[in-house]
């Protein structure tokens, strides 16, 4: 499974779409994710992408993939910074958003099962 966490933009082809924390904590836990897309603000006063940050260090449950597509700065920083210093070797963490090529890849994939 790919996941992406946003609480506005429209999911990507071949990704599950989580709209806030809770919901992707439950995925995270309940199935093997391949590739995460995390966004930081989440809406006013609710939890963030550093939320989901912390929870995949502290439970150990790295996807093989995690991208931050957030437009916060301060947020993408953040969340890189904690990922990038606590990650398994099998694991990429990358500074910012899905190239476009991955994007239709997946898509393409996503089309291709079904």
């Amino acid at each position: 499974m790919n996941l992406f966490l946003d609480d506005y933009r429209t999911c990507p082809p071949g990704f599950t779409l989580a709209r806030d924390v809770e919901e992707c904590k439950l995925l995270l836990i309940e199935y093997d994710v391949n590739i995460l897309s995390l966004d930081f603000d989440l809406g006013y006063g609710n939890p963030t992408g550093l939320d989901i940050a912390s929870f995949i260090v502290n439970k150990q449950m790295y996807p093989n993939a995690i991208y931050l597509h957030t437009s916060s700065d301060a947020g993408r920083r953040a969340m890189y910074e904690l990922l990038y210093m606590n990650k398994p070797d099998r694991t990429e963490v990358h500074n910012g958003p899905m190239p476009q090529e991955l994007l239709e890849q997946i898509a393409q994939a996503s089309r291709t099962k079904q």
